[in-house]
């Protein structure tokens, strides 16, 4: 179980920077990677998903406090899904709060 978790987000720590690898589910997306520092996000990859409104999500997203991203994407659902990538990205971040 606890592997399993692991397997499911990861903290590294860069100079003062950390990255984060989070394994979204219920998603197309199968990797997300979200490098933050001071309460900002730095960076932002994902491995899967629809690759144009991701990497439109990443532009937004550099700058932006960590906390603001939770409520903007929290809860925000895909289809019938009950989740979404962005809401998985709130989820990630909620793991580093």
């Amino acid at each position: 179980m606890l592997l399993y978790l692991w397997s499911l987000f990861s903290t590294r720590k860069i100079f003062n920077m950390e990255v984060l690898i989070y394994h979204p589910k219920g998603t197309c997306s199968r990797e997300m990677k979200i490098s933050y520092e001071n309460g900002k996000i730095v960076d932002f990859e994902v491995v899967g998903g629809c690759n144009g409104n991701l990497k439109g999500l990443s532009a937004l997203l550099k700058g932006m406090d960590i906390n603001e991203v939770i409520t903007r994407l929290n809860g925000i659902k895909c289809g019938f899904k009950n989740t979404s990538c962005p809401d998985q990205i709130a989820q990630a971040l909620k793991t580093i709060k």
